[in-house]
């Protein structure tokens, strides 16, 4: 990573770049681009205003290995607010058939522990005002340093990117030029105009936070696959009140959805007689929030002088955890594609195109194979994703190999 350096105020910027969103990709980006590229002219944009807290927004963020050490590169990890993940159990819930494979508990399921993979931690966990709030104040401390070069616009909703010969206009109520744009303002599937790639897959998500055993081991993430869909529990930090605690994404079909009309000791009894051995019994739930699940994606991330990242180019299902990791990848790729190739944006921006293409697609059809997945019924369907999971966990090169892409991306 390249040293800070204080630019020349009378020099011409080498790049005038805006950024549309300060969510977590956003921010990330906006803090690495400052820091890596010294010389660039760096103004971000968002609807929101700046005085508004959002360090109280309890939307969980599963951050990977990868992620956390990019966070810890530009100093902005809260380290004493985030649960590290230690282990992650993938399983898969009855009716299923038997087979000798799945060994002497007859349960399908694969364990990918840090240790193994020669780690600290697989990733971690913590909500989403504890890292957008960190990162928002050391991009405006940033602002305050270099006034010169960097820039903030919040509350400033963006109408229009329009594009020109040799860059884009952003029209923010005054419309001003830059080398380029990089759009990071993605949101949820159900209130995103259509990409060139959507599908809804007629599921919720219901989400919130549960309660766990004070036996329960630290720092496992459990993953059950169910008929239904996709049932996760995600480590928190405990509290003095709950030392053991989870953030719930409890995945549903839409036509057999009741959850909303069941009261809390009803929801938990149906959570735990789907869980695995030793994940629970749950104790307390909060309440839910729902959200429709769906397929949002761009087949390219470069329009022109302008490029997508985050859930901007992608929305996923929520199956694989990895929605966020690919937009702070797509951060990390573009900054250096841009230091690298210095004045060429164009050829920064097509290098960036084709790097990123394995992972993003790889990803894209897999959390979408295993989405359409849970709507099939088909004769044999729990035996084969058994097996599945049974041959990865008897498999120590395959397992490894697909624990170091969850934490790093497909490289």
């Amino acid at each position: 990573m390249s040293p800070l350096a204080t630019p020349d105020p009378s020099a011409a910027p080498a790049l005038r770049l805006a950024i549309v969103g300060a969510g977590p990709a956003g921010l990330v980006l906006a803090l690495h681009a400052a820091q890596a590229l010294p010389q660039a002219s760096i103004t971000l944009f968002d609807a929101r205003p700046l005085e508004r807290d959002v360090s109280g927004d309890p939307r969980t963020l599963a951050l990977s290995l990868g992620s956390v050490q990019l966070l810890q590169r530009l100093k902005v990890w809260p380290a004493e607010l985030a649960q590290p993940i230690l282990q992650v159990h993938v399983s898969q819930a009855p009716p299923t058939l038997s087979h000798p494979l799945f060994g002497a508990s007859q349960q399908p399921e694969v364990r990918i522990n840090a240790a193994e993979q020669g780690v600290p931690q697989l990733g971690a966990v913590l909500a989403y005002g504890q890292l957008v709030a960190p990162l928002q104040a050391a991009w405006q401390a940033r602002v305050d340093a270099e006034p010169q070069r960097l820039a903030s616009r919040f509350g400033a909703p963006v109408a229009a990117i329009k594009p020109l010969p040799s860059g884009v206009e952003i029209d923010a109520g005054i419309a001003e030029p830059f080398d380029m744009a990089v759009i990071a303002e993605g949101g949820v599937f159900a209130e995103q105009a259509r990409k060139a790639l959507a599908h809804d897959y007629e599921q919720n998500a219901w989400v919130g936070s549960v309660t766990l055993p004070e036996h329960s081991p630290a720092g496992v993430a459990y993953e059950r696959f169910t008929r239904n869909g996709p049932l996760a529990l995600l480590p928190l930090r405990g509290t003095p009140e709950a030392p053991r605690r989870a953030a719930l994404v409890w995945c549903m079909p839409k036509a057999e959805d009741d959850v909303a009309e069941l009261s809390d000791a009803q929801r938990l009894a149906v959570i735990n007689s789907l869980l695995p051995d030793g994940a629970g019994p749950l104790r307390a739930i909060s309440p839910l929030k729902c959200f429709a699940l769906g397929l949002n994606a761009e087949r390219t991330l470069v329009q022109g002088r302008s490029i997508r990242i985050g859930n901007a180019a992608q929305t996923l299902h929520p199956v694989a955890g990895q929605g966020l990791n690919l937009g702070l990848r797509d951060a990390y790729a573009l900054v250096d594609a841009l230091r690298r190739k210095e004045a060429d944006i164009d050829a920064a921006l097509k290098s960036v195109e084709w790097q990123r293409a394995p992972d993003r697609w790889s990803m894209i059809a897999a959390t979408d194979f295993l989405a359409r997945s849970f709507a099939w019924r088909w004769p044999g369907l729990p035996l084969a994703r058994g097996l599945g999971l049974a041959a990865l966990q008897a498999l120590p090169p395959l397992k490894r190999a697909i624990a170091r892409q969850m934490m790093f991306g497909r490289r």
